[in-house]
């Protein structure tokens, strides 16, 4: 049993860390912070878990994390991650980090969207962790980035067509949409019942940080620089991502060609699902699960392609990707700990 500890365990994303690896075989949860609820059982932050942990928060004290575990999960907010990340891997613990502070790769691209970067010389060692397109560099390594929520569900519904060079990647839209849990645990004005319910608004327009990141990724794929219009939307529903993703393609596809590339690219992916032609995704359809289901259809009269995307983004989107890279950091069964299957409805 490897010993792991959940730094900053206090919200939405540190809940579904717990709640996965309470039901992994091959692990034992022996620290889980929190700064506001140092000394708390967790079971009165989180009576979900009633009957499962008998644990109360530890502080954030580096010495208590590394002297408990041999593996971690930061899940602390950008800036505060890498104040604990470099001490941690120092101290030989694996971590996989759910920040945004090691997922860019270019320092000046991180201070122009976040703040200043105090731990630049690991920007080039963290991998990142989509493992439907970077398995073979997760293996074994120390450090991971976990992706962003929106960055997930985007990659993968445009890798197939980057990665053959089918779309220009000059002609990128992506039009996303996120449950109320994306915004986090934190009481906000914008999150509040009667702000979110009955309404449905556009924010972070041409301005949201999860921008570089999806170029960076998609840049990646492509084999050069991307630039694309990203607009995210909030749901009125407590969790889901939906991307849409529209592309010009190079040269003809119907939508029968298309979903036949998707179902080859992602038949032996344990957790990307391709719909048959004429079907699309919904974010009832992946609802707790470690799964992307992703949905195709060409567009003739324009010449491009609508490729929708769903992921659970406290999911997919952070909590069990994330023990979907420490599985491959450790060698063990990728599925392992994950083999539930989406709650409906």
């Amino acid at each position: 049993m490897v010993r792991v500890a959940i730094v900053g365990a206090s919200g939405y994303t540190g809940v579904e860390l717990l709640r996965l690896l309470l039901n992994h075989p091959r692990v034992e949860i022996t620290c889980v912070t929190s700064r506001q609820n140092a000394g708390t059982p967790i079971v009165s932050v989180f009576p979900s878990l009633l009957g499962r942990i008998d644990l109360a928060f530890d502080s954030v004290d580096l010495d208590t994390i590394i002297r408990k575990s041999d593996f971690v999960f930061t899940a602390l907010p950008h800036k505060a991650a890498m104040l604990v990340v470099p001490e941690l891997l120092k101290a030989g613990k694996k971590v996989v980090d759910l920040s945004a502070d090691y997922r860019l790769r270019d320092v000046a691209v991180y201070e122009a969207w976040y703040d200043k970067h105090t731990s630049p010389e690991l920007l080039g060692e963290a991998i990142y962790g989509l493992p439907e397109l970077f398995r073979e560099n997760i293996r074994g390594v120390r450090l991971v980035a976990n992706p962003g929520c929106y960055p997930t569900s985007v990659a993968l519904a445009l890798a197939p067509l980057l990665e053959k060079m089918l779309i220009d990647p000059h002609s990128l839209i992506i039009d996303s949409k996120s449950g109320t849990s994306g915004a986090g645990r934190t009481a906000k004005l914008g999150s509040l019942y009667c702000e979110v319910n009955e309404g449905f608004k556009a924010y972070g327009v041409a301005s949201h940080r999860h921008t570089p990141e999806i170029e960076q990724t998609l840049g990646q794929l492509a084999g050069q620089p991307v630039r694309v219009s990203f607009t995210p939307h909030l749901l009125p529903v407590s969790r889901g991502i939906l991307s849409t993703c529209y592309a010009t393609l190079t040269q003809p596809m119907d939508t029968a060609q298309l979903q036949g590339l998707f179902a080859r690219r992602y038949a032996d992916e344990p957790f990307v699902r391709v719909h048959p032609k004429g079907e699309l995704p919904n974010i009832l359809h992946v609802r707790g699960s470690n799964f992307c289901n992703l949905g195709v259809v060409g567009d003739p009269r324009t010449g491009r392609v609508i490729v929708v995307s769903v992921i659970d983004n406290l999911l997919k989107g952070a909590a069990s990707q994330a023990v979907q890279n420490m599985n491959i950091m450790l060698d063990w069964e990728e599925d392992c700990g994950l083999k539930d299957l989406p709650l409906y409805p």
